[in-house]
């Protein structure tokens, strides 16, 4: 079979089936690097010493340390939100039922791999960071999903017709942010990381109550 043929299969040339494979091997031991050693340790050169690729090959492939986080959390998050997606109509209650319910899904998959959330939280204190990386706090899907349950409880009269959705969506991030210290101060699973996020949540809720 000749070139033409296989690429017309659907086979990648040689020259990008070897960059997609460089690509892969590099998140691989970025995953794992930024699952056991955090954000701040795991270096560029140590990720290309543990992808088995030389330092150039990841900057060929990527732009920085940032962008390499960004795409390990964008893969792995897209099969939490497709849970989401999957729970959230279907969940009843109170507005702030509807916020527990939805971090407290967060919590449990994110205990999975605990440690590499805390490296993607602590990937959004870096000042170094592209505008293109997507570190905690740059992440519109979250922010979009809690915009929509709080919307829906403006619309069923239980939260103030004025308030400043972007400030709710702010402190329940920075809520849930937090809480992860828990993780490293007590080495707390999910299940006391949730019980400290619903008392949180039902704190912030009084703020945004309707008054009527």
């Amino acid at each position: 079979m000749d070139v033409n043929v296989e690429q017309q299969a659907g086979a990648l040339p040689p020259r990008q089936s070897q960059k997609a494979a460089t690509r892969q091997r590099v998140l691989d031991a970025a995953r794992e690097l930024f699952d056991t050693r955090g954000y701040q340790a795991a270096t560029i050169r140590e990720i290309a010493r543990h992808a088995g690729v030389s330092v150039g090959s990841v900057f060929t492939t990527f732009a920085s340390k940032g962008e390499i986080l960004s795409e390990v959390m964008t893969a792995r998050l897209d099969s939490l939100y497709a849970e989401i997606d999957r729970v959230m109509p279907h969940v009843r209650g109170s507005t702030a039922d509807r916020l527990r319910t939805l971090f407290a899904i967060h919590f449990e998959f994110e205990a999975r791999q605990v440690r590499l959330f805390l490296s993607h939280i602590a990937a959004a204190y870096d000042f170094t960071l592209s505008p293109d990386a997507r570190p905690y706090g740059r992440t519109p899907r979250l922010q979009a999903i809690i915009r929509e349950v709080v919307e829906q409880g403006v619309a069923d009269g239980e939260v103030c017709a004025d308030v400043d959705l972007q400030e709710v969506i702010d402190l329940l991030m920075a809520a849930y942010a937090w809480t992860y210290r828990l993780v490293v101060t007590r080495n707390a699973d999910a299940k006391t990381m949730i019980a400290a996020m619903d008392r949180q949540i039902g704190l912030i809720a009084k703020g945004f109550a309707s008054r009527a």
